[in-house]
């Protein structure tokens, strides 16, 4: 099969596709024939040497899938050949084919095509796992969702809203901040001109808040959160320490959560798949939220896509095409 893995860490231009021998599915595992892969933000911190792989996984990059089922493992009992499905993966995603545990393979969503629903279950399941799980969260409550325009923040101000929540969001352009508006955000913060810390207190406060930037925005997290609420990192863009004062942390009862998807045990992220089937799916059979989908590339051209996605110039998902 067709399958890219990098030889150097670095730019986009290190990433290649090449001949790998097929994955085998072994006891209680689906093997998935790739129609599409979602790019995400852990794959560019792996190209450049800055993530690493979870235990037993694969080089090949890729954290998520749609296809169908080509081959059932010893034990398997969930799937028949030929069902379409999406799968989060460990890593394997940017290939012709990935072997993965059963519990974390999804009937594709009603509704939407298999290749758009490559851009499903990695952002789902970490919107689910997060905001959810972790951060508790209620009807009524409001989220602060810092990157309105990825997959994760598009995604998220339907999912949140959806819910029955308030979304506040920030972006760098009042372009996404617009595409934020359309999808339903409530709170729009462009946070090179505004600070966001302001923002949110004059607005009410935050409730939750799911920070992929950590370092600097520790202290302007905890200021613009609600009394018990709860922070919950799952990114490192700014940097890997920051000052907590702590009285405001005492002050407010607030939860600070640090937490990763990638490398969770198989039977947690089975649990999390089961929860995001529950929540998620019923919505996007409803139509009621949508993955956006801004830019599709064939597997081919993986080092394009890369390059587009490290401009920051998508607003939502950016897909490859795996099949031949």
């Amino acid at each position: 099969m067709r399958a890219v893995r990098f030889h150097t860490a670095g730019g986009p231009d290190t990433l290649a596709v090449e001949e790998h021998n097929d994955p085998v599915p072994g006891p209680g595992q689906v093997l998935v024939d790739i129609t599409g892969a979602g790019l995400n933000r852990a794959d560019a911190l792996q190209r450049r040497g800055r993530y690493n792989l979870p235990a037993g996984a694969t080089d090949i990059f890729g954290l998520e899938v749609s296809g169908t089922v080509g081959a059932l493992g010893t034990g398997s009992t969930r799937f028949v050949l030929g069902d379409p499905v999406v799968a989060l993966l460990a890593s394997g995603g940017y290939a012709e084919k990935v072997a993965v545990d059963e519990g974390h393979v999804l009937a594709a969503p009603e509704g939407m095509g298999l290749l758009e629903a490559a851009g499903v279950p990695e952002v789902a399941a970490t919107l689910v796992s997060n905001i959810c799980m972790a951060g508790r969260f209620e009807h009524g409550e409001t989220v602060l969702i810092h990157g309105a325009s990825g997959g994760i923040g598009s995604f998220g101000i339907q999912l949140v809203k959806a819910l029955g929540g308030r979304v506040a969001v920030t972006a760098s352009t009042d372009v996404k901040l617009a595409h934020a508006r359309e999808l339903g955000a409530d709170i729009l913060i462009n946070y090179t001109t505004d600070d966001f810390a302001e923002k949110m207190s004059a607005a009410g406060g935050a409730d939750i808040i799911l920070d992929t930037v950590a370092g600097p925005y520790l202290g302007r997290n905890l200021h613009a959160l609600n009394p018990f609420g709860r922070i919950v990192t799952v990114g490192m863009q700014g940097g890997r320490t920051g000052d907590l004062d702590f009285a405001m942390l005492m002050k407010k009862k607030a939860t600070i959560i640090g937490t990763l998807l990638r490398d969770r045990s198989s039977a947690q992220k089975t649990a999390i798949m089961s929860e995001t089937q529950r929540l998620v799916w019923p919505l996007l059979a409803s139509g009621s939220i949508r993955p956006t989908i801004d830019r599709v590339f064939p597997l081919s051209q993986v080092a394009a896509a890369h390059h587009y996605f490290d401009s920051h110039a998508h607003i939502g998902k950016v897909l490859l095409d795996c099949r031949t």
